[in-house]
């Protein structure tokens, strides 16, 4: 979609996605898939590739890894993040290779995968792939006592009650905002999941609420600034949406500080890990949080 939005001179702001191709590698080179005129409030997929390489090698210890996708531009790239970061830290990476997310056999995939011998598996992926390789993967010999590790695609309430998704790590945008508002609408954390539990009558079963809050708000004041009335007609100035989000500083969102570089990136990049333990009570395993990373 963001070619076709892009390319008609309107703008994009996203509130989830984390590929790394949609914005830069950080380092002031545009991604393979960057449209000027794409934003997002998510994190960079690097950091969160560079924030799991240093929980396993650092925190838990672990040296050598393999890490699955299923060939999309998120999953791919934030697995390649993840090998790039571990080896750069020393450890060994046995493999990077693609599942069929139309699969329901994850078994010659991950017997593949136990001829390296990893002692940790990275696998960015989606449901319902995520739930079959989980049920799967510690019936494989070489495979019975892997760690596993995933992220923010699977951190989620469908795929975290399952049982077989205790005792995994999930990375995930860093969800711990205390006071911070909004600046545009002054509500905070707590006023946004009290409305929500209010108007749905459940808690938001993905992680990006808050993301999602700052990114509409930031795109209304856009249009705010880029509007003009002529004559009884409003007429919003799309170059001067994009201007006005490219000139985005500091500004305070629930998510933090919101400050938007030249190819999107808007996001806080603050990356948690929390360590998944009860499949009967996900909330307390949300808040379980063992790793903190912000580069």
């Amino acid at each position: 979609a963001a070619p076709l939005i892009t390319g008609a001179g309107m703008t994009m702001i996203a509130p989830s996605n984390t590929s790394p191709l949609l914005t830069s590698d950080l380092k002031g080179n545009p991604g393979t898939n960057h449209n000027t005129g794409y934003y997002r409030t998510s994190n960079n997929g690097l950091v969160v590739g560079e924030a799991m390489a240093r929980f396993v090698y650092n925190e838990l210890g672990l040296g050598a890894a393999a890490t699955l996708h299923d060939g999309d531009p998120y999953s791919q790239s934030i697995a390649q993040a993840f090998a790039d970061s571990f080896e750069a830290l020393g450890g060994t990476v046995t493999a990077v290779t693609a599942v069929n997310k139309e699969d329901s056999d994850m078994l010659p995939v991950l017997t593949e995968v136990a001829t390296g011998g990893p002692d940790s598996l990275f696998f960015p992926i989606f449901q319902p792939a995520g739930d079959f390789l989980a049920e799967q993967v510690h019936s494989v010999a070489g495979l019975e006592d892997v760690v596993l590790l995933t992220d923010a695609a699977l951190l989620v309430d469908g795929f975290m009650s399952l049982p077989q998704s205790e005792g995994i790590y999930f990375s995930g945008p860093d969800l711990r905002f205390g006071g911070s508002a909004n600046e545009s609408t002054g509500r905070n954390a707590a006023d946004l999941l009290a409305t929500f539990e209010e108007t749905y009558g459940e808690s938001p079963s993905g992680p990006y609420w808050g993301h999602s809050y700052d990114a509409t708000t930031l795109l209304l004041e856009a249009i705010k600034a880029a509007s003009i009335l002529d004559g009884g007609t409003l007429v919003i100035d799309r170059a001067g949406v994009r201007q006005h989000l490219n000139s985005v500083r500091d500004y305070g969102g629930i998510i933090g500080s919101i400050s938007c570089d030249e190819f999107g990136d808007c996001g806080s990049q603050k990356v948690t890990v929390i360590l998944h333990l009860d499949a009967g009570d996900i909330e307390a395993s949300k808040d379980n949080i063992v790793f903190s990373f912000s580069p």
